[in-house]
């Protein structure tokens, strides 16, 4: 896993007695060698399909940004941060017409969609070099929930740097749950949170450099490419907020200071009703979406990122070894991790009175899936391999491209017990089908829904029940720390009939 070639970065250089990073370098030979297109910080672009068909051209390529009023440059998909949004119904042809200009391979993910893993559809084993294109084909199916999804790149040992660049878009799906009145009726914005590692220039700092055994998290916090955007709620009316995890590492433990909210919706789509909440976890990859009423005192209410240990390895003396080994304290890159430190992400405020607009009772129905034909056991821990150093294990293996890890019928459901005996939580994220998660630690859940990433804590043993339908195929499970996943932290699904 840990292979000097297997990116586009020169690793360091020695000068004048200083260092300078990997990051330096590319950027400075991406400003001369690369179209590099300058973006100011502008509305978030939306695709929506039309007659049928949501056709789009999409490019990752390198950008000057104006990131919440100072200047970064960064990896973007049609030089925005957050990229495109794209919205498209049940029944709807997508083709997206994806050009590479980055200095090294890339392919596309579509995060929670219920699509098939091969062909031209959500097929990470794409590998699409610079200066090459590809054209994705896919159908959004029945079994498709609406929701709120994402893409951002999946080609092993490079996801982690592209996503923490910047790469990642919302993708969503419109259908029964934007009908119903109460929905309808509420004024609707989504919040994507990003973070980025940065140096005083803007410039993206190295991998080799940042505490990746951890999970690299960023120095700058951002909500839609912005620094504490202005979210306003009208006084008797409701705010649907639809939030995305797209950071790297970093856990967003949401709570709007003083004001509560109701939950409706999770990775999946839909919960049955809203429930009422004053604290949410969001791990990375994960969505949600919440209501919220406007019936506390007309004010402005922050938006908070409250601390949240999510462990690490206590041996190391609060230091993260970087890639290349060297060990990274609590400075850039490891700002907060396990912190007392609260941050603010966005602002609440009330602008106007409307008619009283109630909360929805029913969302939609949910049945338990029944009884598996199947129990596996997932292990969750971390070691040392010869040669790689310290790496990600699922059941005391490393990820292996050839080797298929678990095979599964069509139409079948199995039962899957993930039991971390490692230091540090692990968000364990499936593709192409949903599950319900049934219990952790013996406990039942306390609501049922449908989720695609689910947050395995250290010591903690969660089960999960998978309907495999309509796809057969390659695809893989794993943890959704990127840095943890490209440091072995995945394993190979085959799906057959």
């Amino acid at each position: 896993m840990l292979k000097i070639n297997r990116r586009q970065f020169i690793t360091f250089a020695v000068a004048g007695g200083g260092i300078v990073t990997a990051s330096h370098f590319w950027l400075k030979q991406s400003k001369s060698e690369v179209n590099l297109s300058k973006q100011s910080s502008n509305p978030t672009q939306v695709y929506r399909s039309q007659n049928g068909l949501l056709e789009v051209d999409l490019e990752a390529n390198y950008t000057e940004i104006d990131l919440g009023g100072r200047t970064a440059y960064l990896l973007t998909y049609n030089g925005q941060i957050p990229a495109p949004r794209l919205e498209a119904k049940v029944g709807d042809r997508i083709r997206i017409h994806f050009s590479n200009k980055l200095q090294q391979p890339t392919n596309l993910h579509y995060h929670g969609l219920h699509i098939s893993p091969t062909g031209k559809a959500d097929n990470v084993f794409l590998k699409i070099n610079p200066r090459e294109s590809f054209n994705y084909e896919f159908e959004i199916t029945t079994n498709q929930p609406a929701g709120t999804f994402w893409y951002h790149p999946h080609l092993h040992s490079y996801a982690a740097d592209q996503l923490s660049g910047g790469l990642a878009g919302l993708f969503v799906i419109r259908g029964e749950l934007d009908e119903i009145p109460e929905i309808k009726a509420a004024k609707e914005e989504f919040l994507v949170l990003q973070d980025f590692a940065l140096d005083d220039r803007g410039q993206l700092l190295s991998s080799d450099y940042l505490p990746i055994m951890a999970g690299r998290e960023g120095n700058l916090i951002t909500a839609n490419g912005e620094i504490n955007p202005t979210l306003t709620l009208a006084e008797n009316g409701l705010l649907r907020l639809r939030i995305l995890n797209a950071s790297t590492s970093r856990f967003y433990n949401l709570a709007f200071e003083n004001h509560p909210f109701y939950l409706i919706a999770t990775d999946g789509g839909a919960i049955a009703q809203p429930i009422k909440m004053t604290q949410l976890l969001l791990t990375p990859g994960q969505r949600a979406e919440i209501l919220l009423k406007g019936e506390e005192e007309p004010k402005t209410y922050p938006l908070l990122n409250l601390p949240y240990n999510r462990g690490g390895m206590g041996m190391m003396g609060g230091g993260m070894m970087g890639r290349r080994g060297g060990m990274m304290g609590r400075g850039i890159g490891d700002n907060n991790r396990n912190s007392n430190a609260t941050n603010r992400l966005a602002t609440l405020q009330y602008d106007s009175t409307v008619e009283p607009i109630p909360l929805p009772t029913q969302l939609t129905s949910i049945s338990q899936l029944p009884e598996p034909d199947r129990k596996r056991t997932f292990t969750l821990n971390h070691g040392m391999a010869p040669g790689m150093g310290m790496v990600f294990l699922f059941n005391g293996q490393t990820y292996n491209h050839q080797r298929i890890d678990t095979q599964v019928k069509l139409n079948t459901v199995e039962e899957w017990e993930l039991v971390n005996t490692g230091v540090m939580d692990h968000p364990f994220h499936v593709h192409v089908n949903s599950f319900q998660v049934i219990s952790r630690n013996g406990q039942n859940e306390p609501y049922l829904a449908w989720r695609d990433t689910v947050l395995v804590r250290q010591g903690e043993t969660v089960k999960i029940r998978i309907l495999f339908q309509d796809f057969t195929g390659k695809t893989v499970y794993h943890c959704h720390i990127l840095d943890h996943e490209d440091l072995g932290m995945m394993g190979n699904l085959e799906i057959i009939r």
